[in-house]
């Protein structure tokens, strides 16, 4: 039986650089440069396309922890991200991971409970995993004696969506400026006796959305009454508990306001067994604007978050941050979007 005299993808082993120059009659450095690189913006040259087409051919795979050996870099980015069941969490994921992908990046992706020792394991695998670079997505407030404790030496570390103050850039949306937005969008609607569910203390988003709309509430003489405001998870579970509370009571609000649009679900749940229409006995407005807000029975007016453009705003000032560049903060804008929940 005669075996080939050359390697084909066929042949039980991993072709090698050298293999491909060979097939395609280049220096093995000229191989190198061109698997590593993107297409130049004229294009790739006639010997370039040869060597591509060798390396497919053969089902060549870059060892990339070879690599990583001569560049100290291993082309990863670890994200440490609770609560991925959530949509929005997701969908901010999908925003990083395509970002990280166009960039030649892998994402290491870590999605604990929503505590800190449980964050703390995960950001150790991680960085056991020597990733260039963490997006933490939710960072507890206050948060400093945390990230203070950290054995990360000088890995770049960005803040997403949730921030709290510990001398690390973030990226989030304009939860104050949202909060604002739903609290001036109830008072213009003629409102007064109004509630809110927020979230966890923890949690700047929480913290700054309601923080926004009691500013908006402010800038009109209001001041909620501490029984309006009732603090909630971002389940909707956690929205049915906070709605029963303020719904079953003999003073009820007119309109909520809920801080995610989970909760609001909960609370649509508790109106319809409570037998109150929305909105003519209950207006609501949630936050962040999930796909199935628009096709509830009762489209929901909500706060649009951009998830998607967050995750992968986090993923650029990383890598400017992984290339040795200082990077802002960034608070991205957020818009109204009225339904049914609060107009007839």
């Amino acid at each position: 039986m005669n075996l080939p005299d050359r390697p084909t993808r066929t042949s039980g082993r991993p072709s090698t650089l050298r293999e491909i120059a060979e097939r395609a009659g280049v220096h093995v450095s000229t191989a190198s440069r061109v698997l590593r690189q993107p297409e130049p913006a004229d294009g790739w040259s006639a010997a370039a396309r040869r060597v591509r087409e060798v390396a497919v051919e053969l089902g060549y795979q870059p060892n990339l922890w070879a690599a990583s050996l001569r560049t100290r870099k291993t082309t990863t980015l670890g994200v440490v991200m609770p609560r991925l069941t959530d949509g929005v969490v997701a969908t901010m994921f999908q925003g990083i991971e395509e970002a990280a992908t166009q960039a030649g990046y892998s994402v290491l992706l870590s999605s604990p409970p929503d505590d800190l020792d449980a964050q703390r394991r995960s950001i150790e695998f991680l960085v056991s995993r020597q990733v260039d670079g963490l997006l933490l997505s939710s960072l507890h407030t206050p948060g400093r004696a945390f990230v203070d404790s950290l054995q990360v030496g000088a890995l770049p570390i960005l803040q997403l969506n949730r921030h709290a103050d510990v001398g690390l850039p973030f990226v989030s949306g304009d939860d104050h400026r949202g909060g604002y937005l739903a609290g001036r969008h109830l008072l213009n609607l003629g409102f007064t006796e109004i509630a809110v569910i927020t979230g966890p203390d923890h949690a700047s988003t929480s913290r700054d959305r309601l923080a926004g709309f009691l500013n908006a509430l402010s800038e009109n003489g209001i001041t909620l009454d501490p029984s309006r405001i009732v603090r909630s998870d971002f389940e909707v579970s956690g929205g049915v508990t906070a709605a029963k509370t303020l719904l079953e009571r003999k003073s009820r609000p007119k309109a909520i306001f809920a801080v995610s649009d989970t909760i609001a679900i909960g609370v649509l749940g508790v109106a319809r067994d409570l037998c109150l229409r929305i909105p003519e006995d209950l207006t609501l407005v949630g936050y962040n604007d999930i796909p199935v807000a628009a096709q509830l029975p009762v489209p929901l007016t909500t706060i649009r978050s951009p998830a998607r453009l967050i995750g992968a705003t986090g993923v650029r000032h990383l890598l400017s941050m992984i290339a040795g560049n200082e990077v802002e903060s960034v608070k991205l804008p957020v818009e109204l979007v009225v339904r049914a929940s609060t107009r007839c």
